[in-house]
């Protein structure tokens, strides 16, 4: 198993994407194999609320429309631990991730519940003032939280604080590995 490294941004060269190498130097220096998913060039559409606003999410546990939503679903699955990283949009998620996440919650909390107990990292990378960044994190934790996931990182990368929260996530990353080697 590896630990999945989900980010999303447009911008391969700015801070989510430093933020997203720093977390994986962290987590290879402990030893662990990690797989990165970048959202921006996955083909996930937005949830159609099919029928009377739920669809075969709620009775099966999956979802009609067919782009790379499943797959990386069960790449969440088979994960040992997930770090999601995201680019603070309005005091929010990218919308790529927000789209991901609701259809991942409507598999999840009706039907499956494979992600329950499952250990994540929450990032948030904001530019400008980066006033939005701790409301982006706490919609992402509230996210996870529907599908019984548990947050064990939730960290703030900010214009002002990124020079030294982007060696921070190294050791983040290191940290991660290690509780998810005490746990299994």
């Amino acid at each position: 198993m590896s630990v999945l490294v989900i980010w999303a941004s447009p911008n391969k060269d700015g801070l989510t994407a430093a933020a997203k190498d720093k977390v994986l130097e962290g987590l290879q220096s402990a030893g662990k194999k990690a797989e990165v998913i970048h959202l921006n060039k996955s083909d996930i559409k937005r949830c159609l609320t099919c029928g009377h606003g739920w669809g075969i999410c709620e009775s099966q546990g999956q979802c009609v429309i067919q782009d790379d939503f499943q797959e990386i679903y069960e790449k969440i699955i088979a994960s040992e631990g997930i770090v999601w990283i995201t680019p603070v949009y309005w005091h929010d998620l990218a919308e790529c991730l927000k789209s991901f996440l609701d259809r991942l919650r409507r598999c999840e909390t009706h039907h499956n519940h494979y992600l329950q107990g499952k250990k994540n990292v929450i990032v948030a990378c904001a530019g400008g003032t980066g006033l939005g960044a701790i409301q982006c994190l706490g919609r992402l934790e509230e996210t996870l939280n529907h599908m019984e996931m548990i947050t064990v990182d939730r960290i703030p990368i900010i214009q002002f604080n990124k020079a030294y929260m982007l060696p921070a996530l190294q050791g983040a990353g290191e940290r991660f590995a290690q509780e998810l080697d005490i746990r299994s």
